[in-house]
């Protein structure tokens, strides 16, 4: 028989594979086919097997993942403990994202690689750092601020915050590295001893003894401060995830038990494994050094991943833990994580802006360079947006809160940085390839590397061919392989955040590399998306302009478009009386329509006029070109089937457009501006930006349909835009990107956003993505490069000509900063400059 069940928590092949392997081995199983895609598991048994026997196996296996029936979703895994007390304070996830963008709640290392997980850092765990007062006598006490403790009158002291688990980790390593050093070095000098001639050490103890003393010096070292790396070696090799522990397990470990052996038994080994004085060669200094060297590496590697963050940990800093809040015009100091929607704020020269919102009281100039990426400050008046973590200048001004918590701009963006660093770029599938071949290829090489010096090498033959065999095992290195991708992609992601470039997932970030054509909207794109209303026409002698402008503003009353809020805008300034509408309804990329005091009323462009058959006059067409071939936007008014006016609305081409334009053409993108305006007003803009390409009157379906034709000729195609008809060609372009000044339905159909909103934010994509996919190239080049040439050095190639042989603890040592120099490589980013 034959059922399906739902399968939750896969995130990559890997957690397919294990969920098939593990399920198959269950009693009464014949056949287990996993759709990663459609997250279920087709199981054929010989009879019906209860589905708790599957979620109970799936527990035991301590992956995480539960399975139920389709449509059962309710279902969680019947754990006692169903999420552990979490250490430290974010989420933790793999740095070679070995199961994709999957996280655990609490620090270890990764069911894979066996690399130890990482933390990822969040607006919640800087909160969390807000300062707190305890008593020195009863640390139980703690206090949000200064006073006395009520146990025992003594004053409360500040609280030194919790270790991060990334610092834990640290400490913890460095610990046992200090450990396995202490014990490590006596072994090396005792067995370096040995190239001494009339070693003094015999003159106090005979060889067999001092090998009793290496051996009881080795176990601290193997047992307690490196015992983790054969922890993981073993659940490698019974998960099948072989990776980097798989080999130094092998390595070092058949290095000591082999001296174990030798010492224990020595009569078991042929005399080529012997010295002169009779006893068996040891290798409990090889075994020591390399899981010394090997526990080094992790420390200066968990040291370096501290850095390729630290984009995201400055951005943190922004986040002020408290704020001044007015009530009943007092102020009071409260914490950031008690602020509420609707909350009047004060904030002081010089303080960070606590939440984001708009400016009710006062005039400032704020520096929005740690999100925007642009060094001067922005003006800001009443009516104003504000965003958290933007330092205020020297003016104090009032705000009203907006948006707190995970919802501001600045939780977003460091969720988005987050959310990219964990994702998976393209490139990498070529990584992936190599090492789910490269461990047992590894091990077959060191087995033939063993074979061959035993036949046919020097004496004593079987001594070489077990060294070489441990030093090919132990300078390979996929770790390095693994981490080639993920540690730029996380450098790089942070880079563009903090110059106003937000990636979404590393996919765009490698494809804007590649971008060849870009689509520009113009309304808030190439303009500055801030219409004003410069003129108001009419047509008919019975329909004045104030009277024109009153049903313009009436209608638009109704609507969020950003040209309708400019004719409401004007009105108000012109203190026109609204009128009674009713009806509304918006015609993407016509117009809009309703009912104004009872009369149809329609208000947009010369196709909107011709679909409720409105007819413009050719007198009424060259009055309003006039103001199109200016680059503004003429909306005609219909009243009752009969156009009666116009109103011309200009927007500003911002600064950085032409500018920017003529950078991505220069690196070889083409540019082409779509519109939804008519063919005067794109034809004015575009002279003025030097763009031969553009086409006007496109609606949503037709910007899709362009995308479409160009992707079909061979192009590589991103679109920029900031509304909703821009989403359907955001979303279908290679690389979408939206203006952070723009809706957020564009902002969630694309790729990549730009914070301030303006055309340099692309050019500043596009070299990141040009400095990052270099960087990439560069550390698998090493990756590659490194374990090609030093597996048959390690193995011996060299021997024959040079007699060069190498070591296990030089090979170990190679392997160990081979990790360290791919991260140190993608550590460059941070200086790279992308403007």
């Amino acid at each position: 028989m034959k059922h399906t069940y739902h399968i939750h928590g896969m995130t990559c092949e890997g957690c397919k594979t294990h969920v098939e392997n593990t399920l198959a081995k269950i009693e009464g199983v014949t056949n287990v086919t996993v759709d990663l895609k459609q997250a279920e598991a087709e199981i054929e048994m010989k009879s019906h097997i209860p589905i708790e026997k599957f979620q109970d196996t799936l527990e035991k296996d301590g992956s995480g993942y539960s399975i139920h029936m389709p449509g059962d979703h309710q279902h969680t895994p019947a754990k006692k403990e169903q999420k552990k007390k979490q250490k430290g304070t974010g989420t933790f996830y793999c740095p070679m994202h070995c199961e994709g963008d999957k996280t655990y709640d609490e620090p270890g290392n990764c069911p894979v690689c066996g690399m130890d997980l990482v933390e990822e850092q969040t607006v919640s765990s800087a909160s969390a750092s807000t300062e707190e007062w305890t008593c020195p006598m009863h640390p139980e006490i703690v206090k949000d601020e200064p006073g006395s403790c009520p146990i025992c009158g003594m004053d409360l002291v500040p609280k030194q915050p919790d270790l991060s688990a990334e610092e834990k980790t640290y400490k913890k390593l460095l610990k046992k590295f200090w450990i396995a050093v202490s014990f490590t070095l006596p072994i090396f000098l005792i067995a370096m001893s040995e190239m001494l001639t009339n070693n003094p050490l015999y003159n106090i103890l005979e060889l067999k003894y001092w090998n009793w003393i290496q051996f009881a010096l080795s176990i601290p070292v193997v047992f307690y401060a490196t015992w983790m790396f054969f922890e993981r070696a073993y659940r490698s090799i019974k998960t099948w995830n072989l990776n980097m522990f798989t080999l130094i397990g092998i390595g070092a470990g058949v290095a000591w038990i082999f001296s174990v052996i030798g010492l224990l038994i020595p009569d078991f080994f042929p005399d080529q494994f012997k010295t002169e004085a009779g006893t068996v060669h040891v290798y409990f200094e090889a075994a020591t050094v390399i899981l010394t060297l090997v526990l080094l590496g992790q420390l200066l590697e968990a040291r370096a991943h501290s850095k390729t963050n630290s984009a995201v940990k400055e951005l943190l800093k922004l986040a002020p833990n408290k704020a001044i809040k007015v009530v009943d015009g007092q102020e009071e100091e409260v914490a950031i994580d008690k602020i509420e929607i609707g909350d009047i704020l004060r904030v002081k020269p010089g303080e960070k802006i606590p939440v984001d919102g708009m400016i009710t009281e006062g005039d400032t100039s704020i520096d929005e360079s740690m999100i925007t990426g642009e060094p001067i400050p922005v003006s800001k008046s009443k009516d104003d947006k504000v965003s958290s973590g933007t330092i205020n200048g020297n003016q104090s001004f009032l705000m009203e809160a907006e948006k707190v918590g995970a919802d501001t701009l600045l939780s977003q963006i460091i969720q988005m940085v987050n959310d990219a660093s964990r994702s998976r770029a393209p490139i990498q599938k070529l990584a992936d390839t190599v090492s789910g071949y490269f461990v047992p290829i590894v091990v077959l090489i060191a087995l033939i590397t063993f074979i061959v010096w035993a036949i046919w090498g020097p004496e004593p033959a079987y001594v070489y061919a077990l060294v070489n065999a441990i030093a090919v095992l132990i300078i390979a290195c996929p770790c390095a392989l693994g981490l080639a991708t993920p540690m730029s992609v996380m450098v790089g992601v942070g880079k563009g955040a903090q110059n106003g470039v937000l990636i979404k997932n590393a996919e765009a970030l490698e494809k804007m590399d590649k971008v060849d054509t870009l689509i520009v909207d113009k309304t808030g794109t190439i303009t500055e998306g801030k219409p004003t209303v410069e003129k108001v026409g009419s047509f008919n002698t019975s329909f004045s302009q104030d009277k024109v402008l009153q049903f313009i503003v009436s209608l638009n009353n109704l609507s969020e478009h950003p040209l309708a809020e400019a004719t409401v805008n004007y009105g108000k300034e012109q203190k026109t009386e609204l009128l009674k509408a009713d009806g509304f309804n918006a015609v993407t990329g016509k117009g809009v329509e309703g009912n104004v005091s009872g009369k149809k009323t329609v208000l947009g462009n010369a196709r909107m006029m011709e679909e409720v058959n409105a007819e413009l006059s050719k007198t009424m067409l060259e009055e309003a070109q006039t103001y199109q071939k200016q680059g503004k936007t003429v909306s005609y008014l219909a009243v009752e089937g009969k156009a009666v006016g116009y109103v011309v609305i200009g927007d500003k081409i911002k600064e950085t457009s032409a500018k920017a334009i003529k950078e991505l053409q220069n690196n070889g993108i083409a540019v082409i501006m779509l519109t939804g305006d008519n063919h005067d007003t794109a034809q004015a803009v575009a002279g003025e930006l030097n763009l031969a390409d553009f086409k006007a009157g496109m609606l949503p379906e037709n910007k899709l349909e362009e995308v479409e034709k160009l992707q079909a000729r061979g192009k590589t195609v991103a679109m920029a835009g900031d509304g909703i008809n821009d989403a359907p060609a955001l979303a279908k372009s290679d690389v979408g990107i939206a203006m952070g000044t723009g809706t957020d339905v564009a902002i969630e159909s694309a790729a990549i956003t730009l914070v301030k909103g303006d055309l340099h934010g692309i050019v500043k994509a596009h070299n990141l993505s040009d400095a990052v996919m270099k960087n990439i190239k560069q550390n698998l080049f090493f990756a590659l490069i490194y374990n090609t040439l030093g597996i048959p050095v390690a193995a011996g190639v060299l021997y024959p000509v040079f007699g060069i042989l190498l070591s296990p603890m030089i090979a170990a040592l190679a392997m160990s900063f081979s990790s360290v120099s791919v991260i140190a490589n993608a550590l460059r980013l941070r200086t790279k400059s992308i403007n």
